[in-house]
């Protein structure tokens, strides 16, 4: 078990919300972090093309969760200046953040080449700045990406993947790196309504190549991936129904090996929301 598993524990919050720059909303974001950490999640991770500097104020309003990106874009800011920031957070803040990397999508940066060197190369700048490969984890979806996750860094936070890719995962990235799927939570017993919802929710993902090629990869048909995503698709990967089913939908992917579950509310609410009593319905689930 890795030294990351130890600090951040079985469940954690992924949220848009809680990335947000509205400074308006920096009491509620502080609070509903400090709840959340008083709640026994053990992250924040920070969706939305985070950054390092969106994990400072939470981790000032908090006194142990960790807090991670999830995921920085490797193609928005320099290995250089994320190296710095980085250092400027582990001197106020020891020990308590991760940076989560990805390399985002062609459609969304216009650099987007040879992605694969682009962040091999990116990890060498933060190895020769002093950022430990054990406080950074890769938004990993494809067996190259899990293998560099294993090499050089502490482990893959996949996104939007079924249990059977973690299966896939954790085969390749052996037991001691960490493995930490997030997993979106519908709590909607209706099945019209929690697929409306997921749909609602998936439409902008069907539109990019990365995750409609690892569907693919997985077994699904272009079928699959029309009208908004099959039945078929939306139940592998959203957990929604009773709160018995939701439990056993989280297990599934922590019985295919996943270490920790980076789990993200899905509501009928903007994406910038804090559904905190949603988040309490949550936390009293996994109990």
């Amino acid at each position: 078990m890795s030294t990351v598993q130890d600090t951040i524990g079985r469940y954690g919050i992924w949220s848009v919300g809680l990335r947000s720059e509205d400074p308006a909303r920096q009491g509620e974001r502080a609070d509903a972090a400090a709840e959340l950490e008083s709640l026994g999640f053990g992250a924040l991770w920070l969706g939305g093309s985070s950054a390092v500097h969106h994990a400072e104020p939470l981790l000032a309003a908090t006194g142990r969760i960790t807090v991670g990106t999830s995921i920085q874009s490797i193609w928005q800011h320099t290995a250089a200046d994320t190296a710095a920031r980085f250092a400027d957070l582990e001197r106020a803040r020891p020990g308590r953040f991760l940076l989560g990397l990805g390399v985002s999508h062609a459609k969304l940066a216009s650099q987007y080449r040879r992605p694969l060197a682009a962040l091999a190369s990116y990890l060498d700048e933060l190895d020769a700045a002093g950022v430990p490969a054990e406080r950074r984890v890769l938004a990993a979806l494809g067996p190259k990406n899990l293998r560099l996750s294993r090499d050089r860094a502490a482990g893959a936070i996949p996104y939007l993947v079924t249990p059977e890719h973690t299966a896939e995962a954790r085969e390749t990235l052996g037991d001691a790196a960490l493995l930490a799927p997030e997993l979106k939570v519908v709590l909607e017993t209706d099945p019209s309504r929690a697929r409306e919802l997921a749909r609602a929710a998936l439409a902008v993902y069907l539109g990019l190549p990365n995750y409609t090629n690892t569907f693919l990869r997985l077994g699904f048909t272009e079928a699959d991936l029309t009208g908004g995503g099959s039945d078929r698709l939306i139940d592998a990967v959203f957990a929604w129904g009773t709160e018995d089913r939701i439990r056993e939908r989280i297990d599934t992917y922590v019985k295919a090996g996943a270490d920790h579950m980076a789990l993200q509310l899905v509501t009928d609410g903007p994406r910038e929301d804090l559904p905190r009593e949603a988040w309490r319905r949550l936390a009293s689930l996994l109990r």
